[in-house]
């Protein structure tokens, strides 16, 4: 048993007795998982400015994410959610069947805001019947990284397709000076599930469907297998996954990878942990001046191709004091929204574009918020006009497995199950050939509950 001098009663008492009153003063409560110090700063400060502007106080609570499923489970049983959560993707439409969220405060939000003004996949992938369950806050899409200056130099095209990236390849590779491609191979690393996921996607492949597992069409998976096992070879040998795909490209001995925006600040030698090594000069901008990206690529199966994306919402749940969460969520998404991107930039990509004012406003307010770490500089000083456009807009047409479905949490445990990971690698490595190798996926996939 834990024993408290006379003094440390007093001590832990005023605590419990001045959290109480903090928690009493705020009009509503708001539930974040950006609870790293300095982006928990920035989030007080804009709850500061939105009490001055409207009177509403704000506590500002951090959770950490790996625990909001079950934090919010409780607190919906024991009545007592906070009013607003910015929550992952994950949790959207599970929420809204729950009952957690109150989806119509949210539709009126997003409406009153102008539906016009956000990205179109992020609306789509947490919309309910008759609006959405939450309201799109932030994302990223991952990105086809590649030498923009090798490739104009062969008269190649943009790594667009599955076809543009091979034609690439036999353009470029040439080892140990220059692969083609590092792709990646480590089956127990979620980099692998998470650059399949955007490879089958890009294909239109996908293993659910409205009423849960849906069996892999067998021509169009033997497609994605196809291109995977290509990659794969003109890649170096071993197990890859981010770490070596990121080295390689950093030393100017890849064409081409598959990463998050997360790489945009380190590739401009702003990050003095993983500094561009393509010359000698650790903090030089020459291998961002080099480097073209695109988010949305297609498979032979699929010409409008795909996006993976990743969105975080504002969920005003079903305990909330409405008009005051609403009230939040508005002045966060509007004055207040270029203070929520500028939490972490790089990985924040603006899902409002505008306002009635501009239709560009946010996108270009977020182009110049300043990146990096040990050294700072906007994106919009980093990377052409052009690549800044094709990095927001890959959030029009973002997807992910299960989610237009209704199944994304079926899909999560697939992914997570890695058996997409073993059968691909069992491909790359020739010990199953391609109709095996389907049939082996359902049969692993269809299991999974």
């Amino acid at each position: 048993m834990m024993r408290f001098t006379g003094k440390g009663l007093w001590a832990t008492t005023a605590l419990a007795l001045g959290m109480s009153a903090m928690a009493a003063q705020a009009d509503i409560r708001f539930w974040t998982t950006e609870e790293q110090p300095e982006r928990l700063a920035k989030q007080e400060a804009m709850a500061a400015d939105f009490e001055k502007e409207t009177g509403i106080a704000v506590e500002v609570i951090p959770v950490t994410e790996s625990d909001l499923g079950t934090r919010a489970t409780a607190a919906f049983a024991a009545g007592d959610l906070p009013d607003v959560i910015y929550h992952p993707l994950q949790y959207a439409l599970p929420w809204a069947d729950a009952g957690i969220l109150d989806t119509d405060a949210a539709t009126e939000v997003i409406e009153d805001l102008g539906l016009a003004s956000f990205a179109p996949g992020p609306l789509a992938m947490a919309a309910v019947e008759d609006g959405s369950a939450s309201v799109p806050v932030d994302g990223w899409t991952q990105m086809v990284v590649y030498r923009k200056d090798l490739f104009d130099s062969m008269g190649l095209e943009a790594p667009t397709t599955y076809a543009n990236v091979l034609a690439a390849i036999e353009k470029l590779h040439n080892p140990p000076s220059m692969y083609g491609f590092v792709a990646a191979t480590k089956v127990d690393e979620n980099f692998m599930s998470q650059v399949l996921e955007h490879v089958f996607l890009a294909n239109g492949v996908s293993p659910v469907g409205a009423d849960g597992f849906q069996a892999l069409d067998e021509k169009a998976t033997i497609e994605v297998l196809d291109f995977y096992k290509a990659i794969a070879k003109a890649s170096p040998p071993g197990e890859l996954y981010w770490k070596q795909s990121r080295e390689l490209y950093f030393s100017g001995q890849a064409a081409m990878i598959i990463w998050s925006p997360f790489i945009l600040d380190e590739l401009a030698g702003l990050r003095d942990s993983a500094p561009p090594t393509i010359n000698d000069d650790p903090t030089s901008g020459e291998l961002a001046s080099k480097t073209g990206i695109v988010t949305t690529f297609a498979g032979p199966s699929n010409p409008e191709g795909a996006a993976w994306g990743d969105v975080r919402y504002f969920g005003i749940t079903n305990d909330a004091d409405t008009d005051d969460a609403m009230a939040f969520v508005k002045y966060s998404m509007d004055q207040g929204y270029t203070q929520t991107l500028s939490i972490a930039p790089e990985g924040k990509f603006p899902v409002r574009r505008g306002n009635g004012d501009s239709s560009t406003a946010y996108v270009d307010a977020w182009s110049k918020l300043p990146v990096g770490v040990d050294r700072k500089a906007p994106l919009s000083d980093l990377y052409e006009a052009s690549m800044i456009d094709e990095i927001v807009g890959g959030l029009d047409v973002a997807k992910r497995w299960g989610v237009s479905e209704g199944q994304l949490a079926l899909a999560s445990k697939m992914i997570n199950a890695q058996t997409v990971n073993r059968v691909v690698r069992e491909y790359i490595d020739g010990t199953i050939d391609g109709p095996a190798a389907v049939a082996k996926l359902n049969e692993g996939l269809a299991k999974i509950d």
